[in-house]
């Protein structure tokens, strides 16, 4: 019993101390990306830095972000992923150490007497009770510890995966809010437009009974008061669309305290966010992390794969007692023991390990080529972003400007129609200039806002 216990410590002890691993040396591919983006901001503190609590101010948008993070399904559905990866990664962590478990067993058989030498029949029974170590592989060259670090590193990707959808969570919680408000401003419009085009039609109807107006005046009239209701319903099933998204992100039905009234430009706090150079500001970005654990999996694949052209050491050990009665299981002379190391050699294989490997550094390859296109994709939305932001504050004081300018030939349209100088055309067509207006200046300050969102969220903000 000591010699064995001497003996698996011995071979434990020598397969810890020479426990290396075949895996190539990683080294992160260089970013495929320019040294700069156009139109990048400078800024004190990084997006990543400010959370998303502190870049929000509306009171009622942070609870539904914070409803969202709680009960959004998409969410916990990656948050189970984790909790996979990390169940799997024990798993393959375990294979390092010997597996040791405690056997209590019984055998009886009965041989019939025609089939021993007494001619009677004969019942023999064997009791035993022994511990040992079941098939635990020497990792001499790091198959074991390649498969472990590959686990890990999925498990690190998963959970860079889970923070990568919080971020996601965060800004379409936020545009999705964004979006109900602009929709619930652009339907009090529509309201507000119906009632006075209503009012028009009414005004007009009575002028063209008593013979002051033409019946094309009535029936323009008609028109842009239909044209309105009909804006009415659609931004009412716009609205109600908007509402129900919302209600999906954040998981549950929200109270009217939290829905927006109207719109409120001033939905975040922060009016700049530094870009920062592209290489370091994406290289911490969830995706991207997570990306490149999967490239350090695949990395440890290619380790375990060439490992499989090696011998491949296995022990498997017990110490115990045994006695053809059970009472006698443990009187003196009744121990027993078994070491059987075993070594395996592949020989000729029809060319499955070559295959093998070759597939593991197919998929580092791919690995890759893919943490690449997640870079270039990262760099694009970034760009996009801050060109997006680059003119939008200039597109927003225009709609400003055109919407000032709209209501003031209103007002001189409807002085000269009044006075008998302009048609009724004119009137009209100043009348659908600035219900555009103040339709393309909604739509503008929804824009402007949601690309708020946008960089903050490209840039890696939210996620704390």
């Amino acid at each position: 019993m000591n010699r064995l216990r001497i003996l698996a410590l011995a071979l434990a002890t020598l397969g810890a101390s020479a426990c290396t691993t075949l895996a190539p040396d990683y080294q992160r591919p260089a970013a495929p990306v320019p040294a700069a983006w156009d139109g990048a901001a400078a800024g004190e503190r990084a997006a990543a830095d400010i959370a998303w609590r502190e870049y929000f101010a509306d009171e009622r948008l942070r609870r539904v972000i914070e409803l969202a993070l709680e009960h959004n399904r998409d969410l916990r559905v990656a948050a189970l992923n984790i909790e996979q990866a990390r169940a799997q990664y024990r798993i393959q962590r375990a294979d390092q150490f010997p597996s040791l478990g405690v056997t209590a067993s019984q055998n009886a058989q009965r041989v019939p007497g025609d089939l021993n030498s007494s001619g009677q029949s004969m019942v023999s029974r064997q009791y035993g009770v022994s511990a040992g170590i079941a098939s635990w592989e020497l990792d001499f060259f790091g198959r074991v510890r390649s498969l472990r670090d590959a686990a890990l590193e999925q498990y690190l990707a998963s959970e860079e995966a889970h923070r990568s959808a919080r971020i996601a969570l965060v800004a379409e919680t936020a545009t999705a809010w964004l979006q109900l408000a602009a929709d619930r401003e652009r339907l009090e419009l529509a309201r507000g437009t119906l009632e006075t085009r209503r009012k028009a039609f009414e005004l007009t109807q009575a002028s063209f009974e008593a013979g002051a107006v033409s019946a094309l005046d009535l029936r323009q009239t008609q028109g842009e008061m239909e044209r309105a209701r009909a804006d009415v319903a659609a931004f009412s099933a716009s609205a109600a669309r908007a509402s129900n998204a919302l209600a999906l992100l954040a998981g549950n039905s929200l109270s009217s305290e939290l829905l927006p009234a109207k719109f409120d430009i001033t939905v975040t706090r922060v009016a700049e966010l530094p870009a920062g150079v592209p290489a370091e500001a994406l290289a911490s970005r969830p995706d991207i992390l997570a990306a490149e654990h999967r490239l350090r999996a695949a990395n440890a694949n290619i380790g375990a794969a060439r490992a499989a052209f090696f011998p491949r050491i296995t022990l498997t050990a017990s110490a115990g007692t045994a006695s053809a009665e059970l009472g006698g299981l443990f009187d003196s002379g009744s121990r027993a023991w078994s070491f059987m190391p075993q070594l395996t050699l592949p020989i000729f294989e029809a060319g499955r390990l070559a295959a093998s490997l070759d597939v593991a550094e197919v998929r580092r390859d791919i690995a890759v080529a893919e943490y690449e296109r997640a870079i270039q994709g990262a760099f694009r939305e970034v760009a996009d972003a801050l060109a997006e932001r680059g003119t939008l504050g200039e597109e927003l004081d225009a709609r400003q400007m055109l919407l000032a300018a709209a209501r003031e030939s209103h007002r001189l349209s409807g002085a000269r129609y009044q006075a008998g100088v302009d048609s009724f055309l004119v009137l009209l067509d100043a009348q659908r200039t600035l219900y555009a207006a103040e339709q393309e200046l909604i739509a503008t300050r929804l824009a402007e806002a949601a690309n708020r969102v946008t960089v903050y969220k490209v840039l890696g903000g939210g996620w704390q």
